[in-house]
């Protein structure tokens, strides 16, 4: 803690952003982190609590104390030794992690917290500036082979465990490029597709194996990899996105959100793209409240949508925590993204009754007003429709941002046979091994739509299991 009063001295300063009009007109990141000096004051701020809550709130367990105050005393080298020991990928969470660990910093008890994600991201470029980030291939390989499928976020951070341990990995992709959803689901306005670019390449330097258009289950036999290799770990995601089961769902023009998103990133990284969506001159209108939703808010707007409007059928979060959200739990309040910002009419306590169209294309939404109350016999919310409150909008282009039911099932699960969990996530047990001996499952396939953060929290979990199963 090298300046015990800079908490008191220093005021939070948050990264900078481009204006509005120049950042929607690309899809290019557009924040800037604040100068390194003024980074290293903003480590000072970091109280180092007796008790860090912040590490309790990371769900991969970052040192944070640790490296706050190694970039305050300008010991760049060490603070990113300290932060690869539990983060595989800080280029990748200090951009998108919706920081937990700031949520539950001590100094948000009462103040704004400390910006550990911009340290964060700081202390990752600046070590890929100055050479310290170099290929490191294990010394000793120990003959043992693991086939990773699926290479997001979980997917990566297990191969990269396990290539440390000295077993050799090959990772299997469906798509045409490495990445998963940080590759085809998160716009690059969020995360440039260079900067997994740059970490895949230097996996594949380091001796991990990648494979594109390989489909498991699909155009490649599942129980044949399992077969050839001695370990294989499922980590192909919570694909099955929710439905809107309504009249006029068959409309042209109502869309998932992850059938529309990755389509702008495959453009954007020159990828052929089939029968493209664009928003442009059209009437969007979006449904769920979430990253997803916002993601599709920035999208519309980069390509020219003539209005948007996101509807949630939850009601307006308050504006500051409630008294039964106390801190350092995550706080359930009205969040405005940077995609918010540059223009969105957003609306809540809304259901969707029925779509109606012209010529078998979308024209219209019909829905209703919520209101909510707690029933006091179970303690859950219920909704009722109010009445007289029904209302018909114009909208061209229908994008379900809803969440997801969980992984699919036909093709790989099913010719598996592995058994699943009440929610229809893939069942492990504590080492992350599925019903299958020697058969592995890590992220959002187990653990349901989450995180990337947390998908890094399970990817090395499951490294582990399969580690001590290799091992053994």
């Amino acid at each position: 803690m090298g300046d015990i009063k800079g908490f008191m001295k220093y005021p939070r300063q948050d990264y900078k952003k481009d204006p509005i009009p120049e950042r929607v007109k690309h899809f290019k990141e557009f924040l800037h982190l604040p100068p390194q000096k003024e980074l290293q004051l903003q480590g000072a701020r970091c109280m180092d609590c007796g008790v860090p809550f912040c590490q309790n709130g990371c769900p991969i367990g970052n040192i944070i104390p640790d490296w706050n105050d190694l970039v305050y005393r300008d010991r760049w080298q060490e603070a990113i030794e300290r932060l690869h020991k539990t983060n595989n990928f800080p280029e990748f969470t200090g951009r998108i992690c919706p920081a937990p660990c700031e949520n539950a910093c001590v100094l948000a008890i009462n103040q704004p917290p400390v910006t550990i994600k911009n340290i964060e991201l700081a202390i990752i470029e600046h070590a890929y500036e100055k050479g310290f980030i170099q290929v490191q291939p294990p010394r000793i390989r120990t003959g043992k082979t693991v086939a990773v499928i699926g290479s997001g976020p979980s997917g990566l951070a297990c191969a990269d465990q396990l290539n440390k341990r000295g077993h050799k990995v090959t990772v299997y992709e469906k798509s045409e490029v490495i990445g998963g959803l940080l590759t085809l689901g998160i716009p690059d306005f969020k995360l440039e597709k260079w900067v997994v670019e740059r970490r895949v390449k230097r996996m594949a330097d380091e001796g991990v194996v990648f494979k594109t258009g390989q489909h498991v289950g699909v155009n490649v036999s599942a129980k044949e990899i399992v077969s050839k290799y001695d370990a294989v770990v499922l980590c192909g995601g919570a694909e099955a996105g929710r439905d809107l089961p309504v009249p006029g769902r068959e409309l042209e023009g109502v869309y998932q959100a992850m059938h529309y998103l990755p389509m702008q990133n495959r453009k954007n990284l020159n990828i052929p793209v089939e029968n493209f969506i664009s928003a442009k001159g059209k009437k969007v209108v979006i449904l769920g409240g979430g990253d997803t939703g916002s993601d599709c808010v920035g999208t519309a707007n980069r390509q020219g949508a003539a209005s948007i409007h996101q509807f949630e059928l939850m009601p307006k979060p308050p504006q500051t925590r409630s008294p039964d959200n106390p801190w350092p739990n995550w706080a359930f309040i009205l969040r405005t993204s940077t995609s918010h910002e540059e223009g969105v009419v957003r609306d809540y306590s809304i259901l969707t009754k029925r779509l109606s169209g012209e010529n078998g294309r979308l024209k219209k939404l019909h829905a209703v007003r919520l209101e909510w109350n707690k029933d006091m016999a179970t303690g859950q919310m219920k909704m009722t429709e109010i009445p007289g409150s029904e209302f018909e909008m114009e909208c061209d282009i229908l994008l379900l941002a809803l969440g997801f039911t969980g992984p699919v099932k036909k093709g790989m699960l099913e010719e598996l046979g592995v058994a699943l969990d009440s929610r229809g996530n893939v069942k492990a047990d504590e080492n992350k091994m599925t019903s299958l001996p020697g058969v592995f499952t890590a992220g959002d396939m187990t653990r349901g739509q989450s995180l990337v953060v947390w998908a890094i929290a399970e990817g090395r979990t499951a490294a582990e299991g399969i580690d001590r199963y290799l091992t053994k």
